[in-house]
């Protein structure tokens, strides 16, 4: 090692004071962050004690997020992570998904590689007898603008603020005969190629010709699981093509300023961005004249939407509806929907008032469509209570007495609104459950409940892995 290969420089005290000061300006933002769990202007849950307490774990989930975001995020040298996993809960997250990213340079090439195990029923074949098997979906999108929630205002739900660049899913992705998941993302696709492809770059829209070229920024997606005792999750790996074999420069004081200025704005603007979203988009608080689009009512649920820019985004291939659950311990929330077609996913899982899904490896928080028991009609019914009612179907309040109810149907291709999901609910006294369900439903004893719990177990651990 020569001279040349080290920076020997000192630092000086204009580095040091620059330092200090993103410092100061990150405890700032901590600081204002902080204030969104008990300042009534934010909109924050009532400050009862287990609110307050889960309010500052999902700050610190925040902090937790930022980090990783703030200082491991480049796309000259992308790595996939999790938006959200177990460790940093947020925006009302199912309980079935890993929600990954990455950045990108949409004027950079990339390659993603997967190692997949059986995917057939990808094909809409029955699932291998045996063995490891894919998760029941994978979906990936590529957009350009900022990440819901980071900017901390509504604002950024207008149209324009966040451009789409193409998705593709397991109805359009082409599988090796080895299991092998290739995609190639650029501003053109590379030649002779034919595989997988998501293009980065949009020339100037014909509204606007002036407007100059627009580039994705980030690559995201969902893997979501039916089968949590054998569905395993995939490893996705990102290269950019144009660094491959490189390496990035070693941090600078100005750099780093940068970085503890943006672990701050991204903590601050997700504390804030998605109170107020659960307050003025969907009204969970009732305090907005009028019920709205998205408003969610208490144990009942709004009318089935689709996602889009004005809900935060969302999967682009879900149909959602959500309400609220207040239950008292001798009450229970029954519920029915009925889909047409098949999705290739459906669940009901819950929330608390930050948006954060409950424990959902030690309770039955949720179900998917493959967890779930189903009757020879074809309806979907749940209940929502804070006691084992020995159904099927219970959904585990974690001793909740308010909280968000959300509901999923994926499709790769949306059926037509006529032919969307519809779903309700009513509130029973606790003792009335079993006579809510057909009576060939079949009963669940305490030590099937713990086998089930035990299955849930094992899976969220290597859904989430760190190692």
């Amino acid at each position: 090692m020569t001279d040349m290969d080290v920076n020997t420089s000192t630092d000086d005290d204009g580095g040091q004071r620059q330092l200090r000061a993103a410092w100061d300006e990150l405890i700032a933002d901590l600081q204002a962050a902080r204030d969104a769990i008990d300042g009534p202007e934010y909109f924050p849950p009532a400050p009862s004690d287990r609110n307050l307490a889960e309010g500052y774990r999902y700050l610190s989930g925040f902090i937790h997020h930022a980090v990783e975001r703030a200082f491991h995020e480049d796309p000259a040298f992308p790595a996939f992570r999790n938006a959200l996993s177990v460790y940093n809960k947020s925006t009302i997250d199912n309980s079935d998904a890993i929600y990954f990213y990455a950045p990108l340079d949409g004027r950079r090439h990339y390659r993603v590689t997967a190692q997949l195990p059986d995917c057939r029923h990808w094909r809409g074949e029955p699932r291998a007898a045996s063995g490891p098997l894919a998760p029941q979906y994978l979906i990936f999108e590529v957009t350009g603008g900022p990440m819901a929630g980071d900017t901390g205002d509504l604002r950024e739900l207008m149209p324009g603020a966040r451009t789409g660049f193409g998705t593709l899913d397991i109805s359009q992705l082409a599988v090796d005969d080895d299991g092998t998941l290739e995609l190639h993302l650029g501003p053109e696709r590379p030649a002779g190629y034919t595989g997988n492809f998501i293009c980065t770059r949009k020339p100037p829209s014909r509204k606007d010709p002036e407007g100059g070229e627009l580039y994705a920024t980030y690559i995201s997606g969902r893997q979501l699981f039916y089968d949590w005792a054998r569905e395993e999750p995939l490893h996705l790996a990102i290269t950019c093509l144009d660094t491959e074999g490189g390496r990035p420069p070693a941090l600078s004081g100005e750099d780093t300023a940068a970085r503890l200025r943006r672990l701050g704005g991204i903590v601050r603007g997700q504390m804030h961005f998605w109170l107020a979203f659960y307050d003025r988009i969907l009204n969970c608080n009732g305090t907005h004249e009028g019920e709205g689009r998205y408003f969610m009512p208490v144990n009942g649920y709004n009318r089935p939407n689709a996602a889009s820019g004005d809900t935060g985004g969302g999967m682009s291939t879900n149909i959602y509806a959500g309400g609220i659950f207040e239950l008292a311990g001798d009450e229970a929330l029954y519920i029915e929907a009925r889909y047409h077609g098949k999705p290739v996913y459906t669940s009901l899982h819950l929330g608390n008032l930050w948006g954060e899904s409950p424990d959902y490896a030690n309770h039955q928080s949720s179900l998917n469509g493959f967890q779930m028991h189903m009757g020879a009609d074809g309806v979907q019914r749940w209940v929502v209570a804070h006691r084992d009612p020995g159904v099927p179907n219970w959904i585990d309040t974690t001793g909740l007495p308010r909280g968000y109810l959300s509901n999923r149907w994926a499709y790769s291709e949306l059926p037509p609104q006529a032919q969307w999901p519809t779903i309700e609910a009513r509130k029973v006294p606790f003792e009335a459950v079993r006579d809510c369900f057909p009576g060939d439903t079949p009963g669940v004893t305490p030590e099937a409940r713990r086998r089930a719990i035990a299955v849930r177990q094992r899976h969220v651990q290597r859904r989430f892995r760190v190692f």
